[in-house]
């Protein structure tokens, strides 16, 4: 989490992943799996929340909420690239939240 709630704190103020699976009632391995999926989809054609949905069992409510929580799309893209720009993280973090969900 230490490199993603870095990248949070650069994008949002006072803003980690702690403090957003508190407000919308995740784990924080949930939220980073979420954030991951949201970032991958946004990258995708389609619908961002559906597509992310679909690979996570989240409900479109819950990652909406997570995604205004964020910033919106805009904030989405930037946080998806300032993580790939430090060495592919979002697709070590894809790696975590398919091991994650898959448990499920």
């Amino acid at each position: 989490m230490g490199m993603l709630d870095g990248v949070l704190g650069q994008v949002l103020q006072n803003v980690d992943v702690a403090t957003l699976a508190a407000k919308v009632g995740l784990t924080p391995q949930q939220v980073e799996a979420a954030l991951q999926a949201l970032g991958q989809a946004h990258a995708a054609p389609g619908d961002t929340v559906g597509t992310a949905a679909a690979s996570t069992g989240l409900s479109p409510a819950t990652l909406q909420q997570l995604l205004q929580m964020i910033g919106g799309e805009e904030t989405l893209a930037k946080v998806a690239a300032m993580l790939d720009a430090q060495g592919g993280v979002l697709g070590q973090l894809g790696t975590l939240a398919s091991g994650f969900f898959a448990k499920r």
